[in-house]
């Protein structure tokens, strides 16, 4: 089998500085990159796909999930007093976590998704660490473990893994132990997740982090629903990342995300599913939150008679904190989030001609409004297929039992709901 494949007479979102988007034209890949994009290209040793009547595009990058929760989807409502059940991590045994984290993942790449940022439910120790690795390398995506362990998982990760430290933030964050831990990261070479703590974010967290000389390009900011002038601020003067996870974030009660403050600044986030209890695992439903966000905050500002209104948020915008925002926002600039030559071949395939957005009058309005995970065709993580014609290549009944098994042993245990592990009240 050739090491080049040739996706032919698609529309072509390059969603890139360098490459204009093309309503039709080819993309090359070559081994693990794209090696050409643009009008009729010629490549006799490539393996051609013809993707007439598609859009494609550079996979979506999740840029904060806790893979775990996949095994307790959709059963937000079931808690007490509307919450979820509580993480897996104290009940679960390595067996779990491989099964929540592969079935979490290939949920991802079943929707379009070829990177994710995972802030693990695995427990601190060698067995369960190993375990959710071994799902990463297994599920075929790009990935970025995130934890709090600093740099000692690193000689276990697969190709495609990045490591990353998971920092959790308290309203009042001991900005002296924070800095110790930050460091210690900082001197392994990882990039640093600031999550907020159970008691949430509080405005002027982040202020502070900056007026120590803690933040750069290197942190991710998540959850950061509550964050004031400074704040904003502090995040635009450092050029630290931002992820937002709008469902989510909503549904669990930490409020809307502060959408407009960030891009009044110049601060371009970029977007995660995070907790599959409580949202859906696509970023379709995520791009569409975001954008439906900010139009709701705009009209909200002109029907109570304020000046000087900020513009609609736009498509255009949205599909790139979806992509190339959101791999700035995870570290890979450069590497991942356009189609571009020299970049990974991590791409999507969209069907076109389904009834659910045929005819297609704008495509980047068709993949934001329009399209869900039904229309995802054929994945591309590195050049290598993940997806195929409609149908994930892998061992997809082997995931589903293993994650089936998991869910009635974990869902078994003190203190989750009844729901988890019976399969729910119908």
């Amino acid at each position: 089998m050739s090491s080049k494949t040739l996706l032919r007479g698609g529309c072509v979102l390059t969603l890139g500085a360098k490459t204009a988007n093309l309503r039709q034209g080819d993309v090359l890949i070559d081994g693990d990159v794209i090696a050409e994009v643009g009008p009729s290209i010629r490549a006799r040793d490539a393996e051609t796909i013809d993707a007439t009547d598609t859009i494609v595009m550079p996979g979506f990058v999740d840029t904060h999930r806790h893979t775990s929760t996949a095994l307790f989807r959709n059963l937000g409502d079931l808690g007490p007093n509307g919450t979820p059940p509580g993480p897996i991590a104290a009940t679960a045994t390595p067996d779990d976590v491989y099964a929540a984290t592969l079935v979490g993942l290939l949920g991802a790449a079943e929707a379009g998704i070829t990177t994710v940022v995972d802030w693990s439910g695995a427990e601190p120790d060698d067995e369960h660490v190993r375990a959710a690795l071994q799902a990463h390398a297994d599920s075929g995506l790009r990935t970025v473990f995130v934890h709090p362990r600093v740099g000692e998982e690193v000689g276990t990760a697969g190709p495609r893994t990045g490591i990353a430290f998971g920092s959790t933030l308290q309203p009042a964050p001991d900005l002296d132990a924070i800095s110790a831990d930050w460091t210690r990261a900082r001197g392994a070479g990882l990039r640093i997740h600031a999550h907020p703590g159970p008691e949430g974010p509080a405005p002027g967290a982040v202020a502070r982090l900056g007026e120590r000389g803690l933040l750069g390009q290197d942190v991710t900011l998540l959850h950061r629903t509550e964050i004031d002038d400074a704040d904003v601020e502090a995040i635009g003067a450092s050029e630290a990342g931002v992820s937002i996870s709008p469902p989510s974030e909503m549904a669990g009660g930490l409020g809307p995300p502060p959408i407009q403050q960030l891009i009044d600044r110049g601060i371009r986030p970029g977007l995660g599913v995070d907790d599959e209890r409580i949202a859906p695992g696509d970023m379709f439903a995520q791009m569409r939150a975001t954008i439906s966000v900010q139009h709701a905050t705009m009209f909200d500002r002109k029907l109570a008679g304020k000046a000087g209104l900020p513009k609609l948020m736009g498509t255009r915008d949205v599909i790139r904190h979806a992509t190339v925002d959101g791999a700035r926002v995870a570290g890979l600039t450069g590497v991942t989030g356009s189609i571009e030559r020299g970049m990974a071949a991590d791409v999507i395939v969209l069907r076109a001609d389904r009834p659910n957005i045929f005819p297609v009058n704008d495509p980047i309005g068709a993949v934001v409004w329009g399209m869900d995970t039904s229309n995802v065709d054929w994945v591309f993580v590195g050049g290598r297929v993940v997806m195929r014609e409609g149908a994930l290549e892998a061992d997809v009944r082997s995931a589903r039992a293993l994650a089936e098994e998991a869910r009635l042993r974990v869902g078994a245990a003190p203190g989750v709901v009844a729901g988890a592990s019976s399969g729910g009240a119908v």
